[in-house]
């Protein structure tokens, strides 16, 4: 603005020089170009204009927050940075420059624009437009900043469209190292927000360091990126041949149940059981494919039949025999034959109960009691299990346990309430009890969901840790065996 009529005199003898700029967001890249401008500047005024595009793809920051982080980001050029929201275009910065008295001026601009701000800027030298009006003696001189290589590391290779792709990524540490080193984390954080935020996404809150290594397991790597095995899936362990469930997926490790034991396996130690193949328990006769899933070792009888199949349940009756006999299932049994009227065999006779047999059932009719209204129907059916319940509520209750022992392979979630359940009263275990004691009834259930989300955060704190260290060690053992 100019006040009085010496001033004008004045800043007619003057050069100004300028810079029109995006900086959506502004880059150590855009802190060359300030350097250069003050450096060409001399003694000489300078000016800094930014451009007010806004929006989230191309130009995230608005105007105002812009001018904030340009002059916050470059401290020794923040007097020269203009906020005008009449300046527009470098047509308009031209327009404000004249008014402003400056009758010499020079623009520094990239390598790549100085022929086309040339062009187009001189084309409207003295001439009244849109704008407005300047008339430069001399024209408008162009300088060149330097040559820029976006593939180059550094202030060559920064720029604002690299720094919104790591905004976009989440990947802080790539965005904060085209930021100026003088520049203080605290405000580093805020720029990468204030670009996610114009972008549309949500603002970051924890900002890890982020390191790209090489992978040390491809097997590994596609385990925690394509979740290749899954909880309840079938698999063989290729040591020992035996199929099992997994119960549980760890980090680089999966636990195998089978049979009510459980196994800590790599992930290199089993494989998943094909569907489709079709065993002849030969073992000359198995495929030679490394991937089709198969152990290539002798087999032994326990697992030809698949669990839970009419051949694998013949198989066990086969090498239990006599299992009928014992327990409350002898009783089940002598009940049926005296109501269809059957002899009883006598004792020695072929079928006929042995004496350990007896006993055992003696000894389960004493420690558990069965029903007498259901006690021949088949398996066990304990006292306490129908306590209160009439004759046909016993029987709707065993007929829903046997329908649920069957469904429970095909379809985990087929338990329902069995009759009586709904009326029956229940009390709290030991343990349950301990933990109301010691938190308080109210608070039990928050407490213990508090826990199981603080054990969730460590343990994924834990993953990241280990999969750096690793990642980091593999690296370091690499870079020693190539250096020369």
């Amino acid at each position: 603005m100019i006040n009085r009529f010496s001033q004008f005199l004045v800043e007619e003898e003057k050069t100004v020089y300028f810079a029109f700029g995006r900086m959506n967001p502004p880059t150590i890249g855009h802190g060359k170009l300030l350097d250069k401008l003050a450096s060409v500047a001399g003694r000489n005024p300078y000016r800094v204009f930014l451009s007010q595009s806004n929006d989230p793809r191309e130009n995230p920051l608005p105007y105002a927050d812009k001018i904030k982080h340009v002059r916050k980001m470059f401290p020794k050029h923040a007097r020269s940075v203009m906020i005008n929201k009449k300046v527009v275009t470098p047509f308009h910065a031209l327009t404000a420059l004249y008014d402003e008295g400056f009758r010499k001026i020079v623009m520094v601009a990239g390598s790549d624009r100085v022929a086309e701000y040339d062009l187009r800027l001189n084309k409207y030298n003295g001439k009244k437009g849109g704008h407005g009006f300047y008339n430069f003696d001399g024209g408008i001189k162009l300088v060149s900043a330097g040559q820029r290589d976006p593939d180059a590391k550094g202030a060559e290779g920064a720029s604002g469209t690299k720094q919104r792709g790591f905004a976009k990524d989440n990947n802080f540490t790539s965005f904060a190292q085209n930021l100026p080193k003088a520049m203080s984390n605290p405000d580093a954080k805020r720029l990468f927000n204030a670009v996610r935020k114009g972008m549309g996404l949500k603002e970051a809150k924890e900002f890890k360091n982020h390191v790209q290594l090489e992978p040390v397991s491809e097997l590994r790597e596609a385990y925690l990126r394509d979740n290749i095995f899954e909880e309840g899936e079938q698999v063989v362990m290729t040591k020992n041949g035996i199929v099992g469930k997994i119960k549980h997926l760890g980090t680089n490790y999966l636990i195998v149940e089978s049979k009510g034991e459980t196994w800590r396996c790599w992930l290199d130690d089993v494989s998943k059981v094909d569907p489709n193949f079709e065993p002849t328990w030969d073992t000359h006769d198995l495929p030679n494919d490394d991937n089709d899933g198969i152990v290539r070792e002798s087999l032994s009888e326990e697992y030809k039949y698949e669990w839970g199949t009419d051949a694998s349940t013949k198989h066990a009756k086969k090498m239990t025999p006599g299992e009928k006999q014992e327990g409350n299932g002898l009783w089940a049994n002598i009940h049926a034959k005296r109501r269809r009227g059957e002899r009883m065999r006598k004792k020695g006779e072929k079928g006929a109960p042995t004496p350990d047999a007896i006993k055992s059932a003696q000894r389960e009719k004493t420690e558990n009691p069965q029903d007498p209204d259901i006690a021949d129907r088949p398996g066990s059916q304990p006292k306490a299990y129908h306590k209160g319940l009439s004759k046909a509520q016993k029987v709707a209750r065993d007929r829903q346990f046997k329908r649920q022992s069957k469904m429970a392979d095909d379809d985990p979630n087929a338990y329902k309430p069995a009759p009586g359940d709904k009326t029956a009263k229940t009390k709290p275990s030991k343990h349950t009890l301990k933990f109301k004691k010691m938190f308080g009834e109210q608070d039990a259930h928050d407490l213990a969901k508090k826990r199981i989300e603080k054990e969730k955060q460590v343990d994924a704190r834990k993953h990241d840790r280990m999969l750096d260290r690793a990642r980091l060690k593999d690296t370091l053992k690499k870079n020693r065996e190539t250096k020369p």
